[in-house]
């Protein structure tokens, strides 16, 4: 009866945060930005502060999942994620990776699907805060390094999408084209929610038979260079470094599963 009660509960608790998700976004959009664009003239400064108020933003969003008893999370190696200039890998169980990722990463970047850009919740928040378009075609690695070196944290899922049901993550070569034209080390970030929820396909009302627990925890880094020996071309680069990745990956969220 109480199990009940409470999967009851959850279920309008999530939709009472993912309403406030919403709501949050259209405000950002018509009054929080407009107001900075008039109060903060210069570009990069705007951008500085875009995305210093959708960290807040996403902080609250979380806290918020966190007292209303949807979720409970644990981030490990937080630390190391307070430098600049980071390439950050993370596998992506669930809908949420990303806010949690932007709710604690300072001077985060990221790479947006193209849809979002358009869509009148998110729409002002990304192009507020300068986000990169998945859609820039053969300018987006270029676009990514140029973030990296200007001392941003760029966040990527190399996986492209959350991860199916079947728990395969199978990774596509863009962030390790990125990671080796851009001679910059990998910071993995493995993400595991328990009992799965919000995955690929999941209805945001489908929650579990109790709360979440989410482990966020940060890895070593994993060197580029030793992936970029005399005589082995970026291509092949790009080739290795994505099998070790995968491997990594697969072997690290199986041992944590």
């Amino acid at each position: 009866m109480f199990d009940r009660i409470g999967r009851y509960w959850r279920v309008l608790a999530t939709g009472i945060s993912f309403l406030a998700f919403g709501i949050g976004g259209l405000l950002l959009r018509i009054a929080v930005f407009p107001l900075l664009q008039v109060v903060v003239w210069e570009r990069a400064a705007r951008v500085t502060a875009a995305r210093a108020i959708l960290r807040l933003t996403f902080r609250g969003f979380v806290g918020l999942m966190r007292g209303l008893g949807v979720l409970r999370y644990e981030f490990i190696g937080l630390e190391k994620l307070e430098r600049g200039g980071l390439l950050i890998l993370a596998n992506h169980p669930s809908l949420i990776d990303t806010v949690f990722l932007m709710a604690f990463v300072k001077r985060a970047d990221c790479i947006v699907k193209s849809h979002l850009w358009n869509n009148p919740f998110t729409r002002g928040p990304v192009r507020a805060a300068g986000y990169i378009s998945n859609d820039s075609g053969e300018q987006l690695v270029e676009a990514c390094i140029a973030s990296l070196r200007a001392g941003n944290n760029l966040i990527i899922f190399p996986e492209g999408t959350r991860t199916p049901a079947g728990g395969a993550i199978s990774l596509k070569r863009g962030a390790a084209n990125i990671a080796v034209r851009g001679a910059r080390a990998v910071t993995p970030v493995l993400i595991d929610c328990q009992p799965p929820t919000l995955g690929k396909g999941d209805k945001w009302w489908r929650v579990p038979e109790r709360f979440v627990q989410f482990r966020l925890e940060v890895k070593d880094d994993i060197e580029v260079g030793t992936f970029l020996g005399a005589g082995v071309s970026e291509v092949m680069a790009v080739r290795h470094l994505t099998d070790h990745l995968q491997q990594f990956f697969t072997g690290e969220y199986q041992g944590h599963a």
